[in-house]
């Protein structure tokens, strides 16, 4: 291990790939921003100015390139909706910043564990679900496109390998029945051509958690149920081992290496990493991004790296947790003062040489391994 990371500190800067539909994406979600920002969170530079910055330009300038914003159908503090993704995206856009969409088609947080219909859709069949995904797809992205605002990427639905719209489009693994295969691929694919009507050439994702996980059957059975998408989608969060069935960081890291490749290989269409988080307070997590980015920035066709919410410092939480009893979010990228942090850096700027001056290699640090 000691051998392996003396090699990774010294490589120098890390290579850059080209995806298909543009540069590397160095990217942030940064959907809980406005948020943040109505609560007084300010955000610094590395500079001594105590003056506070755009949290958007503060990334920019230190090479973010996208954004991603989450929108929710109808959340009840109105955190999240299309409105307040709109706002986002305005200020995304005019920072020269991509854009990924990323749609929910729920109330609140959708993941393998949530996929809860919206209150508005809570009575809907099959046949009306697949209405109402299509015009809210149509109704979120044309309200960009009124702006002038052309997103590059649409997820269609949020980690979704257990399905989406419970229990209409639900699915059970290896077990789902054909009928459920069809609900859900006929979801994904009316999202799909919605998004398409929108902007023709938007690149539509479908996301699925874990990007360490082989899930040959999910991809065979979407396709072979008529599912469509442009690229693929996966979360990456390497150091949640009591998640991930005990697996060190660097087994997780090689893991979704070898994924990424064999996905790009069998179904011939890149792959983006569109969560990735690091626990902001732990100092091997400068490794532990390291590592990955120099493994996957060298893959043809993995398209970028997208940091799950890495302006959450300092303890703030969002108002829909206080009332579930929520801690705050602990894989933020930004230090206890509000400045980007190494971990941040490392992901915008790739490069080797900050790891170099300010990343000790130490027994403590090794023993993570």
């Amino acid at each position: 291990v000691f051998s392996a990371l003396v090699c990774l500190f010294f490589t120098g800067c890390y290579h850059k790939t080209d995806s298909p539909r543009g540069s590397w994406a160095r990217g942030c979600d940064l959907s809980w921003l406005s948020e943040m920002e109505r609560d007084g969170v300010k955000f610094f530079n590395d500079g001594n100015d105590a003056n506070d910055e755009d949290c958007i330009a503060l990334l920019r300038e230190e090479g973010m390139n996208a954004v991603r914003l989450r929108v929710w159908v109808n959340h009840a503090t109105g955190w999240s909706n299309k409105e307040d993704m709109l706002s986002l995206a305005k200020r995304a856009a005019a920072a020269g910043q991509r854009i990924m969409i990323d749609i929910h088609y729920s109330d609140f947080f959708a993941d393998p564990s949530h996929q809860t219909l919206p209150a508005a859709w809570r009575n809907y069949d099959y046949d009306m679900l697949l209405e109402a995904v299509q015009e809210h797809t149509l109704d979120v992205l044309y309200t960009l496109k009124e702006e002038g605002i052309k997103p590059e990427w649409v997820q269609i639905g949020n980690e979704t390998p257990n399905g989406m719209l419970w229990p209409i489009a639900k699915l059970n693994g290896e077990a789902t029945s054909p009928d459920a295969w069809d609900r859900y691929a006929g979801l994904t694919t009316m999202g799909y051509n919605a998004a398409k009507e929108a902007f023709s050439d938007i690149t539509v994702i479908v996301h699925v958690d874990n990007a360490y996980e082989r899930r040959d059957w999910f991809w065979s059975n979407l396709a072979a149920h008529g599912g469509k998408w442009d690229m693929i989608g996966l979360s990456h969060y390497p150091m949640m081992s009591a998640w991930n069935g005990g697996k060190s960081w660097m087994e997780m890291n090689q893991l979704a290496e070898q994924n990424i490749r064999r996905l790009i290989s069998d179904w011939k269409c890149p792959v983006m990493i569109a969560e990735v988080g690091m626990f902001a307070n732990d100092p091997s997590s400068e490794i532990v991004m390291a590592d990955f980015v120099e493994r996957v920035s060298v893959i043809d066709s993995c398209a970028g790296i997208f940091y799950w919410e890495p302006e959450v410092y300092g303890g703030w939480r969002p108002q829909e947790y206080i009332p579930l009893g929520w801690g705050s979010y602990d894989m933020g990228a930004f230090t206890p003062d509000g400045r980007p942090s190494e971990v941040m850096k490392i992901l915008l700027q790739s490069k080797a040489a900050r790891i170099h001056s300010n990343v000790l290699i130490s027994t403590s640090l090794l023993t993570i391994a």
